[in-house]
């Protein structure tokens, strides 16, 4: 096993109960400004905000602008990652709980209206990532969650990535990661459960679009939008954008801050990185995701586009690159 990656204690040594395993000790650069949220006021539109501040010019992901670098290494140095890595980045400790396509997890059943796909998405995805986040809020021996504002006194993913929340007069604030998480879970919240952003009525639901009945096009011009036909309000896919951002920001800060300690002296790692493979799928494939907002992944989703995780039909696959993927085989002997 390469010495590129980074050791740590082994399995056992945290002060939480776990089986003792012998692992064999196996990197983003941008500041980003979190485009949805409110300090005191967590429930605000994301509407509301994005028309107060000036819009952001589109750019290119990080490993699409290196995509031509000669190899591997030339790539992942590019990246500014760490060294010795993250174990996260051994493919050893990047496998999963089950084996198969999570493709047809996130692929939209035909019948299913798009919004109501999306919608759907965004509850059952929220759902999965707050069973992690308890277990950083778990309390400690000591009194303290593993997430506080000692161990984690920004919201960051890694050294090179930082986001920053907007208070009450739409300043960037830098917040300890635990009330970072805390203020945008209530922000989250606050959407989900309302029923004019995410309606409940059973009778509003609409059947999907069907080309082979009727050639109208789904989305016409300015006057419709995905849910419209049921009842999504017209500002629902940007608001489920930005709840699919800040949900990739609080798995970021997972795998970089808390991958070791407490997931893998849990034994949850596999769990975690099932649940997030299944998300980046999900949120490529309905355009939820832009390539440049998985700066702080991208290392992980190049080693699961080249080890096979992410099948070549995949928005995921095709915003990897390969060559560090493949690198990150080879430094972990599996190529």
């Amino acid at each position: 096993m390469s010495n590129l990656f980074s050791g740590f204690k082994l399995r056992g040594a945290s002060s939480k109960p776990a089986s003792a395993k012998s692992p064999l000790s196996p990197t983003g650069d941008a500041q980003l400004l979190s485009p949805g949220g409110n300090l005191p006021q967590a429930s605000q539109s994301a509407t509301n905000l994005a028309s107060k501040l000036p819009p952001l010019p589109a750019s290119p992901s990080l490993s699409q602008s290196i995509g031509m670098m000669g190899s591997g290494d030339d790539v992942l140095n590019a990246y500014h990652l760490p060294k010795p890595l993250p174990i996260w980045l051994n493919p050893a400790y990047a496998k999963h709980i089950v084996k198969g396509n999570f493709m047809t997890l996130s692929a939209k059943p035909k019948t299913v209206e798009e919004g109501e796909w999306v919608a759907h998405q965004v509850v059952e995805h929220y759902r999965n990532l707050w069973n992690f986040v308890r277990v950083i809020y778990e309390k400690e021996e000591d009194g303290k969650t593993i997430c506080n504002a000692t161990s984690c006194p920004r919201m960051s993913a890694g050294a090179n990535h930082s986001y920053t929340w907007l208070n009450s007069r739409f300043e960037p604030i830098e917040l300890p990661a635990f009330e970072y998480i805390t203020l945008m879970q209530r922000w989250i919240s606050g959407k989900v459960d309302d029923t004019k952003m995410f309606p409940t009525e059973p009778t509003g639901v609409s059947f999907s679009h069907n080309p082979q009945i009727t050639t109208t096009a789904l989305v016409n011009g300015p006057d419709d939008w995905i849910g419209k036909r049921s009842g999504f309000p017209q500002e629902f896919f940007g608001i489920c954008k930005t709840i699919f951002l800040q949900m990739f920001r609080v798995y970021a800060h997972l795998y970089w801050a808390h991958f070791v300690e407490p997931f893998y002296h849990l034994n949850l790692e596999k769990q975690l990185n099932s649940c997030f493979s299944h998300f980046v799928l999900t949120a490529t494939a309905l355009d939820l995701l832009k390539p440049q907002e998985l700066e702080p992944m991208q290392p992980l989703i190049d080693l699961w586009a080249a080890s096979g995780t992410f099948p070549p039909e995949s928005k995921a696959y095709e915003y990897a690159n390969l060559k560090a993927g493949q690198r990150l085989l080879q430094l972990g002997g599996m190529a």
